[in-house]
């Protein structure tokens, strides 16, 4: 079965690509070298060029939550959020293809402390949300005229970098590395939410793909849900840190964007998946080896 991951070296993406020939699948993976994305026309004859292809993943997205607030972010937010996935699910649709795409926790506007079920009703508060709902509504629609697909809600990712030199380090990574050369480390103690593990994230994918529930909403999270400065916390206690670590609050870090201060996503669909502080120590051991 051929499978085509887009955005397949960012950090999500490599993981994608690295693992799905062991599920059975020939993979095609494509970057911003093979093909750019925020051009539809180009994009399409791209895609018209394959044969035999019977799912498409799109890993790829516009994910600088700030920089979204004003133009040009706000712009490509829409280009890569909401108007590609709207193209390629009405492509899919027409072709008989499965989609597979990934959204956000920041669709949620943060109300609910206890946590997001599936259904429960989205309601963004910044740019950056407003422009993943956009795309799940588009692929919501085509999934009522036909389209097979899968939109997996996760939130707050980490794990190995990927190929891309443009792909993002993790809040982890960035901490880790602040921890070589500050006299302290500080973790805002607000914006309750699941970190991610890339690798985790890949095979549940893999695994969904398999199984082949019903088309529609899934979410796809390492539980334990936590603030910054809690899984500030916990990385200084797998990785041995010596230096403080201190709480701070959203005011003390401010930024453009609005943040949801509840955004725990329920996995009520499928089985859930590890600790994410399981999954960090598994990714710091890593590390530790390279």
């Amino acid at each position: 079965m051929k499978v085509l991951v887009l955005g397949g070296q960012g950090n999500l993406g490599t993981q994608l690509t690295q693992s799905g020939s062991s599920w059975g699948y020939e993979i095609i993976s494509w970057d911003r070298e093979d093909v750019d994305l925020s051009n539809w026309p180009l994009t399409q004859a791209r895609l018209d060029s394959l044969s035999n292809l019977e799912i498409v993943i799109n890993a790829a997205a516009y994910n600088a939550v700030d920089a979204a607030e004003t133009e040009p972010g706000k712009t490509m937010a829409d280009i890569l959020n909401h108007q590609l996935v709207a193209n390629l699910a009405y492509w899919c649709r027409e072709r008989g293809l499965t989609l597979v795409h990934y959204s956000s926790d920041y669709v949620f506007g943060g109300d609910k402390p206890g946590g997001y079920h599936e259904a429960d009703e989205p309601q963004p508060i910044n740019e950056y949300g407003r422009s993943k709902r956009a795309g799940e509504e588009s692929l919501i629609a085509e999934g009522e005229q036909g389209l097979s697909y899968y939109l997996i809600r996760t939130s707050k990712l980490f794990g190995p970098r990927g190929l891309s030199p443009n792909a993002k380090p993790s809040f982890f990574d960035i901490m880790f590395q602040l921890a070589a050369t500050s006299p302290e480390l500080k973790g805002v103690d607000a914006e309750v939410s699941c970190f991610t593990y890339t690798p985790d994230l890949a095979q549940a994918t893999w695994q969904l793909l398999a199984s082949r529930p019903a088309s529609g909403i899934y979410h796809i999270v390492n539980s334990e849900p936590t603030t910054w400065y809690g899984a500030l916390q916990k990385l200084g206690e797998l990785a041995h840190l010596t230096l403080p670590i201190k709480a701070i609050s959203s005011a003390d870090l401010p930024r453009p964007a609005a943040r949801p201060q509840y955004s725990t996503l329920l996995m009520t669909k499928l089985s859930g998946l590890r600790p994410y502080y399981e999954a960090l120590a598994e990714y710091l051991s890593q590390l530790s080896k390279n």
